[in-house]
């Protein structure tokens, strides 16, 4: 087993191995939600799944939220860098963020429900995913950007998941409306 440290998860640092293993996890969570829909997915049935005993599953992952938002975060995070600047980028980049998921309506679902989750490892990814998506979108707007409109940026993806996960629209049709909402913004000001 190799000594390097080449994931770094909510809870702890990882050896290739172990990161192996998260990955094999995560894998497995997005085929049991695709099965089983998030109300019938559990952290012993995706250990199963992935290979592992339940106890090694909740070494690395203390609920079925944090380890759905753990797949979140890790598609956010594979995202390539923003290159370019300007109102249409801003937009593009926050249809690709919306678009993470939204070809998946059951882990689109299972996504918003467990970013909700209260326990301290969702905290800190919720952390984690809003700080990077603050990040995409001023690397998008450029420097100078109007705190006010990254704001309302923001708030506009925020509010435009939550719709999603209420049922009034689609996640795929989510990307669309998120569009036309920041091109409000942005070209209102």
């Amino acid at each position: 087993m190799s000594g390097e440290l080449t994931t770094e998860p909510t809870r702890r640092r990882l050896t290739e191995r172990q990161a192996d293993t998260v990955r094999r996890l995560t894998d497995a969570a997005v085929e049991e939600v695709r099965e089983a829909g998030y109300e019938g997915l559990t952290v012993r049935n995706v250990a199963k799944r992935a290979g592992v005993a339940p106890a090694t599953a909740y070494t690395y992952f203390a609920s079925k939220n944090h380890l759905i938002t753990e797949v979140f975060w890790r598609r956010l995070s594979a995202l390539a860098p923003v290159e370019g600047t300007g109102k249409a980028k801003a937009v593009e980049v926050l249809r690709e963020i919306a678009l993470l998921v939204s070809d998946e309506p059951e882990l689109a679902g299972a996504c918003t429900t467990a970013m909700l989750g209260t326990d301290p490892d969702v905290r800190e990814l919720r952390v984690r995913i809003g700080v990077a998506i603050r990040e995409r979108l001023e690397a998008a707007l450029g420097s100078g950007a109007d705190p006010k409109v990254l704001g309302a940026l923001e708030l506009a993806y925020a509010g435009a998941l939550v719709h999603a996960g209420m049922g009034y629209t689609s996640y795929a049709r989510m990307a669309d409306r998120l569009a036309e909402m920041a091109e409000l913004i942005l070209n209102n000001t």
